[in-house]
């Protein structure tokens, strides 16, 4: 019997790559997707290889529905929580509602899904829980604030969950890549447009500078980041290892970025934070 995995947030980036390392592997994927187009190109791509999910993390019943027919089907060897979204802009003026979704998508909605999947993976052996954090869980700077708070909890969450299904050898692994080259940008770019029109003269002039600088990071990020396959073959490592590393790093910027968090409170906050 095919080892199966479910990978959320499939239609593509490392959702999608992760989907095309299991199949190549000759694993059964059941990928979650939210679009009548994501699941006809996903069927077309793998045929039987791949069961589509139709699930929204914003939405309770999509994903205790998804949870009952994978557990229905047999043992799940392993989730892998990769879907999320990214809400730019200055703590200040990002509205408290787009707060509340990136939370509720990264956070919450990677806690459910977990939740729903539990039962098919206690019927698997040494199953596997993989989440995509960010080296953004653990450094931080300014215009991602919704981002790095979502990352920086699901550290905690993460670290929590393994805690908890040690003793049922589930193992929970969170891997944390620096940039890669996914749809990720240009989304982030169109709503830190839509940040930027809805500023006051007043609030522009105190933060226009950072956000402009923000921009440009994200842009030199797009073009030097990792292709998704580097992320996904590590969150392949993490599902088929026999002893799991409990993080894996995916990305030079990655490594650089670790080690800054290991500096000294001042001399981090100093380099990370914003100029005049």
């Amino acid at each position: 019997m095919k080892p199966s995995y479910v990978v959320t947030g499939a239609a593509g980036g490392i959702g999608r790559a992760c989907v095309a390392e299991l199949v190549r592997r000759g694993a059964h994927v059941w990928a979650s997707v939210r679009t009548d187009a994501d699941e006809a190109d996903l069927e077309r791509a793998y045929g039987e290889a791949v069961t589509v999910l139709r699930m929204d993390l914003r939405d309770a019943e999509s994903i205790e529905a998804c949870g009952e027919r994978v557990a229905a089907a047999g043992p799940l060897r392993g989730l892998v929580n990769n879907a999320g979204l990214a809400r730019p802009g200055p703590l200040e003026h990002v509205p408290l509602a787009a707060f509340r979704e990136q939370l509720e998508v990264n956070v919450t909605g990677q806690l459910a899904v977990t939740r729903a999947m539990l039962p098919a993976l206690r019927r698997a052996e040494s199953a596997r829980v993989v989440t995509l954090g960010s080296i953004g869980g653990r450094i931080a700077g300014p215009m991602v604030g919704p981002y790095h708070t979502a990352k920086f909890a699901l550290v905690g969450l993460t670290d929590s969950l393994r805690a908890e299904l040690a003793p049922e050898g589930i193992h929970v692994v969170l891997v944390e890549p620096g940039a890669v080259t996914t749809a990720i940008w240009p989304r982030a770019r169109a709503a830190a447009e839509e940040v930027r029109a809805a500023l006051s003269p007043a609030a522009l002039e105190r933060y226009g500078d950072q956000l402009a600088a923000a921009e440009r990071s994200a842009a030199r990020s797009e073009r030097t980041g990792v292709p998704p396959r580097r992320a996904a073959e590590a969150v392949v490592r993490a599902l088929v290892a026999r002893r799991p590393a409990p993080r894996y790093l995916v990305g030079t910027d990655a490594r650089v970025a670790a080690v800054l968090a290991s500096l000294p409170f001042r001399l981090r906050y100093r380099l990370t934070a914003a100029r005049r």
